[in-house]
């Protein structure tokens, strides 16, 4: 399937979806130095039938090193190291972690548990994928959306989510908290 039908599909999904939004003026978790405004409780007011989610994450870190950590598999691997999800890499039927810097190029993350495609790649910018869990149903995807804007030396990611089995809203707000925006704030904090 090329990158353009993902992406279609995406956006079907995404029009049907409740939208949940994290207003910037929520406090950050205690767990999180570095990061402002990501959740803070797995579920924290998202709706059971939501399908989509919409965050907005300030890092203290620059854009170029948070889009080149989301587009280097040695980079990711790092992240990955500093979230709960470690173990999925030593895992005896792990995939190593694999992202190509093509569009509709694709990419495997966490030991396999998370695969897709590039959709759309501007440097330092932005980031669409066609993505998907390994729990998911054959041909499931979704669509998520890295923007980054810079903000003197800090960074705004704004992140959409859509199109996801509705049933997984709580669980994903959850891991993109502990396996990409804590983590992403510890490694910017080591340099």
């Amino acid at each position: 399937m090329d990158a353009r039908k993902f992406l279609r599909c995406g956006v079907a999904l995404g029009l049907t979806a409740v939208l949940f939004v994290r207003s910037a003026g929520e406090p950050t978790h205690a767990a999180e130095p570095g990061a402002t405004n990501a959740a803070t409780a797995a579920g924290e007011g998202l709706s059971h039938t939501a399908a989509s989610i919409h965050e907005q994450i300030r890092f203290e870190g620059n854009c170029a090193r948070i889009y080149e950590t989301l587009t280097d598999a040695k980079q990711f691997d790092a992240l990955t190291r500093l979230s709960d999800a470690a173990t999925l890499l030593s895992a005896p039927d792990a995939k190593p972690t694999a992202i190509s810097h093509e569009l509709g190029g694709p990419f495997t993350l966490f030991g396999g548990y998370i695969t897709g495609r590039q959709l759309e790649m501007v440097r330092d910018q932005r980031l669409v994928q066609a993505w998907r869990a390994g729990s998911w149903a054959a041909g499931d995807f979704s669509v998520v959306k890295f923007v980054l804007e810079p903000q003197g030396q800090a960074c705004q990611v704004t992140f959409d989510h859509e199109g996801f089995p509705a049933s997984h809203g709580a669980s994903l707000l959850y891991g993109w908290r502990v396996h990409y925006w804590e983590p992403l704030a510890k490694l910017l904090a080591q340099g």
